[in-house]
């Protein structure tokens, strides 16, 4: 079975995606959203990449260097050995300020004997639109291309440039290095400043996962997620993206292909309240000034989603030259879903703002923004709530009063109630109140179904969703109310396949799905703890688990067959999703 079977490096500038043969298959430079300059992901002949090729004597094994973002693959034979130690540098500096230039390093250490390999160095700048040239200088080889735009990648290595470019048998008898740069060094690189920068990078990851509260139950597994999202991370803006690939397939061979590498305000901001959580303040107090950077006009409706660098437009393109992961295209590039109506952002941002206020309310230097941003949503809330929308699903067609929708729109005026009391702010609170009464009135009244016994997807609809198990995790519910219990049941019957959930059953824009959206079954798996299940909730989580790849990473979906990864990759929904269901588990077992 063909799986994603890759590790992400990164330093939350860019990232790069590895195969458990150590082939990079997927890199875009300077940043996460940069023309790929490696895409043999989205392309097997045409994609480009950079591998080590060996002979049929070695076996390869993968695992991350402990505790750290820094990927370790291992080639062995009975005489030879090495392993490539992949990272992107990133470590504070004096000036507090982070390095973490657009670069990866591949460090090769010989453990046994001598080794031998070829290299197979084929970048493919700007989506390899044209084509791409190697020349040979005298510090580095160089990758340009005219084609499209002009661009250039410089390699520097310790070995023998002619032999790396005309892939040549090497034998490896000492430690070697090659570094791969957007920019021209000005400084030479060398083995001494690739292994200080290796030590650093290290001791950066050490103290980070340090700085992460440690769990008695699946402790290695929350903690690798949660890299996992701050690898997802942009510096630059305090944006979080929805996974660091475009366009892989939620069937293979269907045109549900999606550009993700874009912050959607629903799935950062679900980010943000796990991270938080788990104590990372920095993240969270940069994504919130990255929402005070996009909300200039008070009376500015959101976006459900911006670029990483702010942009408001993401206009979809099709790369048609390329032939798409295992032969699925379209290959896309920017998300035309960015000019949607989506009414479930506004409730999910309040909620966070909630959340940081309570956390760090001695330690947050921008409140009088935060309280502006509150009232705003509110008064957007409470003009808009009443009209349909597109969903969290994005339907593509017509707009629908969505279930989820509604209720997130009482969760932003119950949070801007729960602000106010906090600020001592009262001149809005009796307006409010009598709002988020006549939010849940609504609700209750027309998203109830007697027939389904069960909150469905839409008013007036029999058609059950997952996404209405969130309606406890934001309070609108108790978990031992009788509506609530029977909807986590009916929800379980109605939209379980073999252990995974359908996100919903009614045919979209596409048909029925054929694959599972991993976080809906995280979703249903947390409602059962929160309703009582334990035991069985357990059970389901330790089987989703067992499906996610050799490093434990998640990409979006699950076929409902084989059980193999699709969708974009990794996924920060999945991981976000992930580390609060093992935390809720590890706490109910206790």
């Amino acid at each position: 079975m063909n799986n994603l079977n890759y590790g992400i490096i990164g330093n939350c500038r860019t990232a790069a995606l590895i195969s458990d043969s150590g082939s990079l298959d997927w890199c875009c430079l300077p940043e996460f959203d940069s023309a790929s300059v490696f895409a043999k992901l989205l392309d097997d002949k045409k994609g480009g990449q950079f591998a080590f090729k060996v002979d049929g004597a070695y076996t390869i094994t993968q695992t991350y260097v402990e505790n750290t973002c820094i990927l370790k693959t291992e080639f062995r034979s009975e005489n030879a050995s090495f392993e490539v130690h992949d990272f992107l540098p990133r470590y504070r500096k004096e000036d507090k300020s982070y390095h973490a230039p657009p670069e990866v390093i591949r460090y090769l250490k010989v453990t046994k004997g001598t080794p031998k390999l070829r290299i197979d160095y084929t970048p493919k700048l700007e989506y390899a639109l044209g084509n791409t040239e190697i020349y040979i200088k005298d510090d580095f080889i160089v990758a340009l291309t005219e084609a499209d735009k002009f661009d250039t990648l410089f390699l520097y290595t310790s070995l023998s440039k002619e032999a790396v470019v005309n892939s040549e048998e090497i034998e490896l008898t000492e430690d070697t290095f090659f570094l791969m740069s957007y920019n021209e060094k000005i400084d030479l690189p060398s083995m001494d400043s690739v292994n200080l920068d290796y030590k650093k990078t290290l001791a950066y990851w050490l103290n980070w996962t340090e700085n992460t509260p440690k769990f008695r139950s699946y402790n290695a597994m929350i903690l690798r997620s949660a890299m996992t999202l701050k690898l997802l991370s942009y510096e630059k803006t305090g944006a979080i993206l929805a996974a660091a690939t475009t366009s892989l397939p939620e069937t293979i061979g269907e045109v549900r292909n999606w550009d993700y590498r874009f912050c959607w305000i629903r799935d950062a901001s679900m980010v943000v309240r796990v991270v938080s959580q788990l104590g990372h303040k920095r993240m969270t107090k940069r994504y919130l000034q990255f929402i005070i950077d996009l909300i200039p006009d008070k009376n500015e409706k959101l976006q459900i989603m911006y670029g990483i660098n702010k942009e408001k437009e993401l206009t979809e393109k099709h790369l048609s030259h390329l032939s798409g992961y295992m032969d699925s295209k379209p290959v896309r590039i920017g998300n035309a879903a960015y000019a949607q109506k989506q009414n479930d952002i506004y409730g999910i941002l309040v909620d966070v703002i909630y959340q940081e206020l309570v956390k760090f309310k001695s330690d947050t230097d921008n409140k009088e923004e935060l309280w502006t941003i509150t009232k705003g949503i509110a008064w957007v809330v409470g003009k808009h709530w009443q009209e349909a929308d597109k969903g969290i699903w994005e339907f593509r067609t017509e707009d629908r009063h969505f279930t989820f929708s509604k209720v997130l729109c009482w969760v932003a005026i119950d949070r801007a109630i729960k602000i106010s009391e906090l600020f001592e702010k009262t001149s809005k609170l009796e307006r409010w109140k009598i709002l988020r009464q006549a939010i849940k009135t609504d609700i209750l009244e027309n998203a109830w179904n007697e027939d389904v016994q069960a909150f469905t997807q839409s008013y007036g609809s029999k058609d059950l969703d997952a996404s209405v198990l969130l309606m406890e995790s934001y309070d609108f519910i108790e978990a031992k109310d009788p509506k609530f219990v029977s909807t986590v049941k009916a929800i379980g019957r109605d939209l379980t396949n073999d252990g995974l959930l359908y996100r919903y059953k009614n045919e979209d824009d596409f048909g029925l799905p054929s694959s599972s959206f991993t976080i809906c079954t995280f979703w249903y798996i947390n409602s059962l703890i929160k309703i009582g299940e334990v035991k069985d909730a357990k059970q389901q989580f330790e089987r989703l688990i067992g499906y996610s790849n050799h490093l434990g990473l998640l990409s979006e979906d699950i076929d409902f067959e084989t059980k193999r990864l699709l969708g974009n990759f990794p996924q920060a929904y999945s991981h976000l999703a992930l580390i609060e269901t093992a935390i809720n588990l590890s706490k109910a077992e206790e």
